[in-house]
């Protein structure tokens, strides 16, 4: 059994998506960060950087914080949406390691700047949305050229990067000017287990451009 510590955040849709994907039983357990619960002492134990989502697998007994990783894990254990052939590997892990190191925190500073306080700061505005763009820019150049991310395949790599997709208006972005992420996008939205997971722990309605 998966215990999985969760928020409705895009970090912690990912990895709801992917164990609906693999069809595979698992707690979720509620860590509301709006109320501080990620700083509560139980939690740390179990995810040091105090972030959600974090996991316990009660079978093989690994601990573990950070989606990246935790995916990672997953789709290894399960050998699925991770290509053994080492291009197909290669291309999953380095868009993955896109998404976790630009597309995520970069987005999440639009969340900040452009949603959440766009009067604090034109400068910290004007910067995050322009790079919003660039980043949209970079996916829909791929998906022109690939069905799915990393290639042939539906990978943890569309996972990861999906569910910050889903909050484009956040973004300032309009997905009808990247079409090729608007058909990927589509696409992966009718997909059962990504409506499923995209709703945990709190249902939410997949926004539809």
């Amino acid at each position: 059994m998966i215990n999985l510590y969760t928020w409705s955040t895009p970090n912690g849709r990912k990895v709801s998506i992917l164990l609906e994907e693999l069809g595979w039983p698992y707690t979720v357990h509620t860590v509301d960060i709006t109320q501080g619960q990620q700083f509560v002492p139980d939690f740390l134990k179990i995810s040091p950087n105090n972030k959600i989502p974090a996991i316990v697998d009660e079978e093989s007994g690994f601990t573990l914080m950070e989606s990246g990783a935790i995916l990672i894990y997953l789709a290894e254990r399960a050998d699925r949406f991770l290509p053994r052939a080492p291009h197909a590997r290669m291309a999953t892990l380095e868009w993955l390691m896109w998404q976790m190191g630009g597309f995520g925190p970069m987005l999440g500073q639009a969340h900040h700047f452009v949603h959440f306080n766009p009067d604090k700061s034109d400068y910290a505005r004007e910067r995050y949305a322009s790079e919003a763009q660039r980043l949209y820019g970079v996916l829909d150049r791929r998906l022109a050229e690939h069905a799915y991310v990393a290639g042939a395949d539906y990978t943890i790599a569309d996972i990861a990067i999906w569910p910050w997709v889903a909050r484009y208006e956040w973004q300032a972005v309009s997905l009808h000017d990247f079409p090729a992420v608007l058909r990927w996008y589509r696409e992966l939205a009718a997909r059962p287990a990504v409506a499923r997971g995209y709703s945990v722990p709190t249902a939410g309605a997949i926004p539809m451009p």
